[in-house]
């Protein structure tokens, strides 16, 4: 069952927008509201960037790096060292 972009976009803009009033309203380093939002704007573009590609073949510029890319990031900058 594939979902439609459109809506798809408007639950991206959504998640946008919540974690920008999270951001603002941050109470401390490490706030869970802020990390929530992180984390639900994450699967918001991972819903609209498959279904652009379901219905279009096509797939936005960005990318969303994960725990492990960090990893990888870090191993690699430790090797250039």
């Amino acid at each position: 069952m594939s979902i439609d972009p459109r809506v798809a976009l408007q639950s991206l803009t959504a998640a946008l927008e919540e974690h920008l009033a999270a951001a603002s309203a941050r109470r401390g380093e490490g706030d869970p509201t802020v990390e929530a939002a992180f984390f639900a704007v994450a699967d918001a573009f991972e819903v609209y960037e498959d279904a652009l590609y379901e219905s279009f073949s096509e797939v936005t510029p960005l990318q969303v790096f994960d725990d492990e890319d960090e990893d990888d990031d870090e191993a690699l900058e430790s090797v250039d060292d």
